[in-house]
């Protein structure tokens, strides 16, 4: 398995931000298997070695994703992302078992070559430094689950998570730092930190992952010259890019996607269309959004997929509401070319249950249906449409 040297870039808290390309076919087959990874501060960590060569005999089998696997030659890659994940907030709101099952019912659903997710809340101890204080303000939230729970991550088949969101430093700096150390030490890439180029390499392709928001510490979805410059660099790195934004107002009434900014308490969450338009302009591939906690609609631009929220996928301790739209989500899958090709997609449906784990939807597909139908009110001839197998059809 080829490794890469770590490029080096100034990102969060003014130190070099890494971007470190590996080959994620093994970490699936064999744990950290074949994997060499650079430390921060630049000297060689531990190599492990790698897994047995796999077969060069054509294998191929469906999973529930409907992804058609293939060990002889590469045509494509599959990619998975959910939408919002807080497992639980400490100290008494954590679920059942310390969190041992907590993905089970969606774990089948997720499997893809690149699973990826958004981390909307620090995996730390108590750092004594809340952003809602102490005691805490009226009507402020403040998430975190201890760091073992990255391991809950790992078990479920997650390998990237995206930090730029507005949870990330609930904790300040530090909670923000042992998140980085929780997901690394248990073989998890992630992505979030302003200017941040996450590089895989899945069966040989190499994908670069970003992250933005609208907070600080982040890649800025605001200002669209920054996010332009960052995502060609990325470009140049990889085969393909893939965008993860935190982006949107919140709520039960933002499930439709309309132009110019949204604002929410004050904050400017950005201008979802403009910003999705603007990063493939750039050379993005994908663009996986999150943030309203509802589900919004998808479109293809420019060949291109925009799925514009993906909803609340996971809200351990009853965290995150579980009424009416707020409790449906899903599991996009989608199946690139080297080149960026669009082959393939899949909706599967997910909902959150009554203490707020993710429960995969398979009999009444809710968040499928909802998704059709935002996606032909609010984008017409560019909007995508799902059939009734979960399958993503782009525009005529």
């Amino acid at each position: 398995m080829n490794s890469h040297p770590p490029s080096r870039r100034q990102g969060l808290f003014g130190r070099p931000v890494l971007t470190i390309t590996v080959g994620l076919a093994a970490l699936v087959g064999a744990g950290l298997g074949g994997i060499a990874l650079a430390n921060r501060d630049g000297s060689e960590a531990p190599t492990w070695s790698p897994p047995a060569a796999v077969s060069s005999e054509p294998a191929t089998q469906e999973t529930d994703s409907g992804q058609q696997t293939e060990s002889a030659q590469v045509e494509s890659i599959t990619l998975s992302a959910t939408g919002d994940i807080i497992m639980g907030s400490a100290p008494n709101k954590l679920p059942a078992n310390g969190g041992d099952g907590f993905f089970d019912s969606v774990k089948e659903g997720l499997s893809s070559d690149l699973v990826m997710g958004n981390l909307e809340q620090p995996l730390t101890g108590d750092t004594g430094t809340s952003k809602c204080g102490s005691p805490p303000r009226p009507n402020c939230f403040a998430f975190r689950s201890p760091p073992s729970y990255a391991n809950h991550l790992k078990s479920a088949g997650f390998q990237l998570l995206n930090t730029a969101n507005n949870h990330s430093k609930d904790f300040g700096t530090q909670g923000y730092r042992n998140t980085v150390k929780a997901l690394e030490g248990a073989g998890l890439e992630h992505t979030g930190a302003e200017g941040q180029i996450t590089v895989v390499e899945v069966k040989g392709i190499k994908v670069a992952v970003l992250g933005f928001s609208s907070y600080a510490g982040a890649n800025n979805l605001n200002d669209l010259d920054a996010a332009e410059a960052v995502v060609k660099e990325a470009k140049g790195q990889a085969d393909l890019v893939v965008v993860q934004v935190h982006m949107g107002a919140e709520g039960s009434d933002k499930t439709h996607v309309k132009p110019g900014n949204e604002l929410f308490f004050g904050e400017n969450r950005g201008d979802p269309i403009k910003f999705s338009h603007t990063v493939i302009d750039a050379g993005a591939d994908l663009v996986v959004g999150h943030g309203p906690h509802v589900l919004r609609g998808m479109e293809f631009y420019q060949g291109k997929l925009i799925a514009y929220s993906l909803g609340n996928f996971a809200g351990g301790g009853k965290t995150l509401s579980r009424n009416g739209v707020l409790k449906n989500a899903g599991i996009l899958h989608v199946s690139l070319t080297k080149d960026g090709t669009f082959t393939g997609g899949k909706f599967l449906s997910t909902y959150l249950n009554s203490t707020g784990v993710p429960i995969r939807d398979d009999e009444d597909e809710r968040g499928r249906e909802l998704v059709n139908e935002l996606s032909a009110a609010d984008f017409d001839d560019t909007a995508i449409t799902i059939g009734d197998d979960g399958t993503i059809k782009p525009p005529a």
